[in-house]
């Protein structure tokens, strides 16, 4: 059986470098120090920059929320990451992304997509984790739907919750207790 390797510190025990890096987590969109931040909180100065980084990916990158929340689904399922799945699934249903496709995604199904935009983000993650390359052609067509800079951020958002995905799996970090969607095993 798993155990959660490192666990929620004491505040009272936190160096000036982890209580400054907390405090701007708490004072930012999240307003609180949640699952991915408690073993990052060991590295003050990499929770720093990774915060800034995943602030400005979840919710402000040039794909959007949506889109956002389907690559962080697409990245959390590819590496079995529970605590990113019971976080981020409910806010992609809240963010448009249907039910049917957050299912089919959990079951490692070819998503019913409906919208062509969804699709393609699904390609170019897919590509990217699996195949470790995108095609030419799937390229192409992201850099027309979205610009350069939204390429980017799609495969940032990849590479960064793969970055927390890793360091969560290690620390054998526990989902929230109170979030209900979870992967199947």
């Amino acid at each position: 059986m798993s155990h959660d390797r490192l666990p929620p510190l004491d505040p009272a025990s936190w160096s000036a470098e982890q209580r400054a890096c907390a405090q701007e987590i708490i004072a930012g969109p999240r307003g609180a120090l949640i699952e991915p931040f408690i073993p990052l909180l060991r590295s003050p100065e990499l929770c720093v920059h990774a915060q800034r980084m995943g602030e400005y990916l979840r919710y402000r990158s040039a794909i959007g929320l949506r889109l956002s929340e389907l690559a962080i689904l697409l990245t959390a399922r590819h590496w079995n990451q529970q605590v990113e799945w019971s976080i981020h699934a409910p806010i992609a249903l809240r963010e448009g992304i249907s039910a049917a496709v957050i299912d089919a995604i959990a079951e490692r199904r070819e998503p019913p997509f409906e919208r062509e935009d969804e699709r393609l983000v699904h390609a170019v993650v897919q590509q990217s984790l699996v195949e470790r390359q995108v095609n030419d052609a799937t390229w192409q067509a992201a850099i027309q739907a979205w610009g350069e800079q939204g390429v980017v951020d799609l495969l940032g958002i990849a590479g960064y919750y793969t970055m927390l995905s890793f360091i969560m799996t290690g620390a054998q970090t526990p989902p929230p207790p109170d979030r209900a969607m979870r992967l199947p095993r």
